[in-house]
């Protein structure tokens, strides 16, 4: 029910706020190759940056 709860605000969190979160995804180091008929992503930095703050987050919430 936890996962439910924290996908819900997250998912309600991009709804709303979409337009001002344009950031994720185009941080340096995230690999962006745009061809003709190609598209590739690979945000590394960013899913380095979500893991540290989801590992910090469930730190605290043990520590609680």
């Amino acid at each position: 029910m936890v996962a439910g709860i924290v996908l819900l605000v997250a998912g309600a969190l991009v709804y709303f706020f979409h337009d001002k979160m344009n950031w994720i995804g185009r941080l340096p180091g995230d690999i962006r190759i745009v061809r003709d008929n190609f598209r590739f992503y690979f945000p590394i930095t960013t899913m380095i940056l979500l893991s540290i703050v989801l590992s910090f987050l469930v730190w605290l919430f043990k520590k609680l």
